[in-house]
């Protein structure tokens, strides 16, 4: 998986910004915002050469389940923000805890798998690259990249 990784706590005057701030109440919102930031990439850039159906599924899985954790183990998302340049997706979420991802433990029973405890892999398989920040104001930001060109 991914090895735990710290970097030391974020400046608000780095934080990526926004005109206002984005603070989905569900990842279906999230999964809009994506859409809308690939759908204006394809319209400015012209761009029709990447971004194709399956990069962007991958993209909106990994917002999906960022936002999901968040709200599930985070205390709640307390920012997103999703960019883009001609080779990557880059997609942040913020929430309010200081604990790391972890994948789910096996519960010892052979060829179970219960539920809940996936997305965090999933993120990791998808993503290019994780960074995981602290923040000052409390909590965290996981960064996510996602390649646009298929896997």
């Amino acid at each position: 998986m991914l090895a735990e990784y710290r970097t030391p706590p974020t400046d608000l005057a780095t934080e990526p910004s926004r005109r206002a701030p984005f603070r989905p109440s569900s990842p279906a919102e999230v999964r809009e915002e994506v859409r809308h930031a690939l759908a204006e990439a394809r319209r400015s850039r012209r761009r029709t050469d990447r971004g194709g159906d399956e990069v962007i599924g991958d993209a909106l899985l990994v917002a999906t389940e960022l936002t999901t954790n968040a709200m599930l183990h985070g205390g709640g998302v307390t920012g997103f923000e999703v960019a883009l340049d001609d080779e990557v997706v880059r997609l942040s979420v913020s929430d309010n805890s200081q604990e790391f991802p972890a994948p789910k433990r096996d519960d010892g029973r052979r060829g179970t798998m219960g539920p809940g405890g996936h997305g965090w892999p999933i993120v990791c398989r998808l993503a290019r690259d994780i960074t995981i920040s602290e923040l000052h104001t409390g909590g965290k930001r996981i960064t996510a990249v996602v390649p646009l060109t298929p896997r």
